[in-house]
C-alpha cells in the first residue's frame, strides 16, 4: 500500500511534536509483540520517518511460552519483509521464563534496555494504548495503588542512564489500531494469553470494560485514561514539591545522612510520604554493626 497520512498519522506527528516525545534524527529502537498495537506503532513511525529523521529498528521479546511458539519467526519475517533491523530477545538457562506479568514486564524492560545500551539506541518505543492506560488504572485501582499506581503508565520514564521508554499512542485506543491494521493489512497475531481468563487484565479487558461500556458510559475508557492524565501532572507537581523538601530537610551528621524531623513535621502529610520514598531511594542503607561481646 503506498503511503496515505490517515487521521492517526496527524494525531501521532501532533502528539510528538507537543510533548517532545521523539526528537528528530533520533535512533528509536521499537518493541514489536506481533500484536495490533505495536504493529500499528511502527506502521505509524515508518511513515512519519521521512518527516523526522529517526533510525528505526524492530526488537522482539520471546518468553518461550508455549502458546507463543512461532511468534519469534512471525515477527522475524515481518521485520525482513520491513527491511528492518532486527534484534531478537529469548529467554534461556541464565534467565528462566518469567511465570507472571509483573515478571515477563520487568524482563522485558530488562531485556529491551540491555539492546539499547548494547546498539546505541536511545528510545525504546512500545504500543501501549488509550485502552492499556484505562485497564492499568482499573488493575492498581483494586490492589490500593494511590495516585502514583493510578497514573503509573506515562508517556515516558527513564529505563537507564541515556535510556528512555515511550508511549506515543497514548491518546488512540485499541479499536483505532485495530481498524489501522486491517486498512493497512498487518499480519497481526492473535496473542492467546491475552483471552485467557486467569489473568486480571484478561478479564478486566474482556468482562469488566465491555460491562462500564454498556451500563455505565460508553465512553468509559477515554475518560478513565483522562483522569490517568489528570495525575500524571498532579504526582508531578507533588514530586517535584518533595524534592525540594528533601533538599532542605537532608543534613550530613559524620558519614550519615539524615533529615531533619522537625522540618519534616512542617509539610503535609502527602509530601512527608513522598519525601521518605524520595530519601530512602536515594540514600544507601548499611546493616548496623555492634561491637563484639567478650565470651
Amino acid at each position: 500500500m503506498g503511503r496515505i497520512f490517515t487521521i492517526l498519522h496527524h494525531r501521532l506527528h501532533r502528539t510528538l511534536h507537543q510533548r517532545n516525545l521523539l526528537p528528530a534524527g533520533q535512533r528509536l529502537l521499537v518493541a514489536v509483540s506481533g500484536g495490533q498495537d505495536s504493529l500499528c506503532l511502527w506502521q505509524l513511525l515508518l511513515e512519519l520517518q521521512p518527516k523526522w529523521g529517526w533510525e528505526l529498528a524492530i526488537a522482539h521479546c520471546d518468553h518461550g511460552w508455549e502458546l507463543d511458539a512461532g511468534l519469534a519467526n512471525h515477527v522475524a519475517r515481518f521485520a525482513k519483509s520491513q527491511k528492518a533491523r532486527f534484534y531478537l530477545c529469548k529467554t534461556n538457562l541464565e534467565t528462566p521464563l518469567p511465570q507472571t506479568e509483573a515478571a515477563a514486564r520487568d524482563w522485558r524492560y530488562t531485556a529491551l534496555t540491555e539492546i539499547a545500551q548494547t546498539h546505541n539506541y536511545t528510545y525504546i518505543v512500545t504500543g501501549h494504548t488509550l485502552s492499556d492506560r484505562a485497564e492499568t488504572l482499573l488493575y492498581n485501582l483494586f490492589r490500593g495503588s494511590g495516585a502514583d499506581g493510578l497514573q503509573s503508565l506515562t508517556w515516558q520514564r527513564p529505563l537507564a542512564s541515556d535510556i528512555y521508554l515511550v508511549r506515543p499512542l497514548l491518546e488512540i485506543s485499541r479499536l483505532e489500531t485495530g481498524d489501522f491494521c486491517q486498512q493497512y493489512q498487518l499480519p497481526v497475531w492473535e496473542d492467546a494469553y491475552n483471552q485467557d481468563l486467569n489473568y486480571a487484565r484478561s478479564r478486566i479487558r474482556h468482562q469488566l470494560l465491555p460491562r462500564l461500556r454498556q451500563d455505565f458510559h460508553p465512553q468509559v475508557e477515554v475518560n478513565l485514561a483522562h483522569t490517568a492524565e489528570l495525575l500524571r501532572a498532579d504526582v508531578a507537581y507533588l514530586e517535584a514539591q518533595a524534592e525540594e523538601v528533601l533538599r532542605q530537610a537532608q543534613q550530613q551528621v559524620g558519614d550519615l545522612v539524615c533529615l531533619q524531623c522537625s522540618l519534616l513535621s512542617q509539610v503535609p502529610l502527602a509530601l512527608q510520604r513522598r519525601v521518605l520514598r524520595q530519601f530512602l531511594r536515594s540514600t544507601p542503607i548499611t546493616a548496623p554493626t555492634f561491637p563484639r561481646s567478650k565470651s
